[in-house]
């Protein structure tokens, strides 16, 4: 079930995946993933037009550090566009970069971008070889289809592999149903008879169970977990059999180096948020949600995670 896995050369120790996931995946959490247990963590996903026009908030998405590996998430739909992005000094230290065509959001999808490719498998394909010749490893995440009546996973499986990917994963859920319902197993099967190269199976994993259950349903070669890394960090020490540690020091940590990398402001909004995330189920949660949300500083963020998250063991 874990077990290291080669990407195109890329060898990596471990085949369970941080998902991107926008407004969350920035560069202390995925630090704090990786050391965890996550075998690839990716950016927030990135807009190769904020490339092109050199957008300063865009670029700070793309912040690292030296860690490696470490993958980045485009989305676009202009063939030239994707490929210039590829080709920047701002991915050029990224070992792998993943083109979205998943995101269901409809200011994502009404430009074409995202899930809309889905739709326009021609466009896909295209933007697809204009990004591998580039020369970096391309990999592509999708959904099963746009709704239950267009399920297209073993096709555009194929077309991915056919156009130079060297991975793809698969989010086992149609477009109308957002991040809801069940995942459907067998249209990720289906992708991952299809073609020879890796395949991660994404959707439903909130402990080993559920690992273990997609991976003997799907016969995929990982899985990438997205909401439950907001709520328990810890899974990933979870489904690779290490110890699991408090959140508290996590949690201060990835403030101080938040506030390091992004600033006052930035830090004291985007930890509020996560906050609520760790605390959520436990006994205080409620007070805690309303009271980090109040603080407006990362001094009062550090004083009521010292006084509120001690009760939390894991």
């Amino acid at each position: 079930m874990l077990h290291g896995l080669k990407i195109a050369g890329l060898s990596l120790e471990n085949n369970v995946f941080l998902a991107p996931m926008a407004g969350y995946t920035n560069a202390p959490f995925r630090a704090m993933c990786e050391e965890l247990g996550a075998g690839l963590t990716f950016t927030e996903m990135v807009s190769a037009k904020g490339l092109h026009y050199q957008n300063e908030e865009t670029r700070l998405l793309l912040y690292h550090g030296e860690r490696h590996p470490i993958a980045a998430q485009l989305f676009g739909s202009d063939p030239d566009i994707m490929r210039e992005a590829c080709e920047s000094e701002a991915l050029r230290d990224f070992d792998l970069i993943d083109i979205n065509m998943g995101c269901p959001m409809p200011k994502i999808v009404r430009n074409g971008e995202g899930s809309a490719l889905l739709e326009n498998p021609a466009l896909a394909e295209k933007v697809i070889a204009a990004c591998v010749g580039s020369g970096k490893r391309i990999s592509v995440k999708f959904r099963i289809g746009v709704d239950e009546n267009h399920r297209i996973s073993a096709d555009f499986a194929k077309l991915c592999e056919g156009a130079g990917a060297c991975m793809i994963t698969v989010h086992g859920r149609t477009r109308d149903k957002i991040y809801t319902g069940p995942v459907d197993y067998d249209e990720i099967a289906a992708a991952k008879r299809a073609v020879g190269i890796p395949v991660i199976a994404n959707g439903g994993v909130w402990n080993e169970r559920d690992m273990k259950k997609l991976l003997d349903r799907t016969g995929a070669d990982g899985v990438m977990v997205a909401r439950a890394a907001l709520y328990r960090p810890q899974i990933f020490a979870a489904l690779t059999g290490r110890e699991e540690p408090p959140i508290k020091p996590l949690f201060l940590r990835q403030l101080e180096e938040t506030l390091r990398i992004y600033g006052e402001r930035f830090a004291t909004v985007y930890m509020r948020k996560m906050a609520a995330f760790y605390m959520k189920g436990t006994r205080r949660a409620n007070e805690a949600k309303r009271r980090f949300f109040a603080a407006q500083s990362t001094d009062e963020i550090r004083a009521l995670a010292e006084e509120l998250m001690e009760e939390i063991e894991n």
